[in-house]
């Protein structure tokens, strides 16, 4: 009987130290670490990883049918997270990966925006269409002036004109769902186009009386192909997305941080001066692919004109970010800012975990506005860096 109890409190100790650790874990403060006069602020921790899944996903906490107390389910990674302000908190549809390789929907929400993320109990449970996907990941959630608020991701399937034994060839197609609680979801039919389509977001206006999205075509599942960019395409009915015309609005270039393909990141955010946008570029290097962040801007009149465009990146992977299941990548799916101006900035690195940064309005309208473009050749590269020279020495010289 002694020896009984005796592993029982054993069991019951160990439960303890799951919550607790847990708890700590997800009490912890985030610290800044770099300083307010950059153009973003970084954060020490991660605010989502595997370890910040609710630890009822994880565990069985039966002793009787897991008397080890093993992770049943596991968790591989927290990333590319749609984020939102609702009721005054901030909220992250967060692609969780389980050690199964399917990505799920799950809502995390904070008092702040920094730390203390904490999931729901629940999952979310996404209604299939008539042709259900293997796998759901990376929305980008728009609160359109329709009073819905919806989350565009990709829908992956198996190729069905995949070779026979061939179980790696798969299609991508741009699912839609709306919902107004996050946790009752209307899923309408994918967006059917000509070319598959992984990196959609609605615009939060009508133009033209019209749903807006930002489209990124491309000819195959992972290459670009002969997708030229960030697309534009009006979209009369939502619940029967389709699209008829598609106009390229931020191209891709060769040699530079969006030479092998670019997606729209979160939907942009509207400034008095413009549109200011996020988005994620991909170039090769001899270590593999290279996933950057960039912005640019479009007009306020003219959604699909574009008014700046600074060269290179504006974030890119440093220190840990580069480690991870897919080393040297930072995306981005989601941002908020808030009626103060300040930006709260969602990324996620290596396809392992999420991390906030902070900016404003102003400081990131000012960059697109006045940092120069990129000249696409060296020269041109030269040119734009002596004219500054100059500027600075004059400038010094009349001190």
């Amino acid at each position: 009987m002694y020896k009984t109890t005796l592993i029982m409190n054993q069991f019951k100790n160990k439960i303890a130290k799951l919550f607790t650790d847990y708890e700590a874990l997800l009490s912890r403060k985030n610290e800044p670490i770099e300083g307010e006069d950059a153009l973003f602020t970084r954060y020490k921790y991660p605010i989502l990883t595997a370890a910040h899944t609710p630890v009822i996903w994880r565990y069985d906490l039966n002793e009787q049918t897991n008397p080890y107390l093993m992770e049943r389910i596991g968790m591989n990674g927290v990333l590319n997270s749609g984020a939102i302000k609702w009721n005054d908190k901030y909220i992250l549809v967060a692609r969780v990966e389980g050690i199964d390789r399917k990505s799920f929907f799950a809502v995390a929400e904070s008092p702040n925006g920094i730390d203390q993320f904490r999931f729901w109990d629940y999952p979310i449970s996404m209604p299939d269409t008539k042709d259900p996907a293997t796998n759901i990941y990376d929305m980008r959630l728009t609160a359109h002036e329709d009073g819905w608020i919806y989350g565009i991701f990709c829908a992956e399937r198996l190729d069905p004109n995949a070779p026979k034994g061939d179980l790696s060839t798969a299609t991508a197609t741009a699912g839609i769902a709306r919902t107004k609680d996050f946790m009752n979801w209307e899923r309408l039919p994918d967006l059917k186009a000509k070319s598959q389509q992984r990196n959609v977001v609605l615009h939060p206006e009508f133009v033209n009386g019209k749903y807006a999205l930002y489209t990124r075509p491309q000819d195959g599942f992972i290459d670009a192909g002969s997708g030229g960019g960030i697309g534009w395409a009006l979209i009369d009915d939502i619940t029967n997305a389709v699209v008829k015309e598609e106009k390229i609005i931020d191209r891709r270039y060769y040699h530079t941080i969006k030479e092998v393909k670019n997606g729209e990141g979160p939907h942009p955010i509207k400034t008095p001066e413009g549109w200011l946008h996020l988005a994620h570029g991909v170039r090769g290097c001899a270590a593999g692919l290279r996933y950057v962040l960039y912005m640019y801007m479009t007009s306020l009149e003219d959604p699909t004109k574009l008014i700046a465009s600074p060269a290179g990146y504006f974030m890119a992977p440093e220190g840990e970010e580069r480690i991870g299941d897919v080393p040297n990548v930072l995306f981005t799916n989601g941002w908020i800012a808030d009626e103060d101006g300040k930006v709260y900035i969602y990324y996620a690195s290596s396809d392992t975990r999420m991390h906030v940064a902070t900016s404003t309005i102003d400081k990131l309208v000012d960059y697109c506005m006045n940092t120069p473009e990129d000249g696409f050749t060296s020269s041109a590269s030269v040119e734009t860096l002596k004219r500054q020279i100059e500027k600075n020495l004059s400038q010094l010289a009349n001190k």
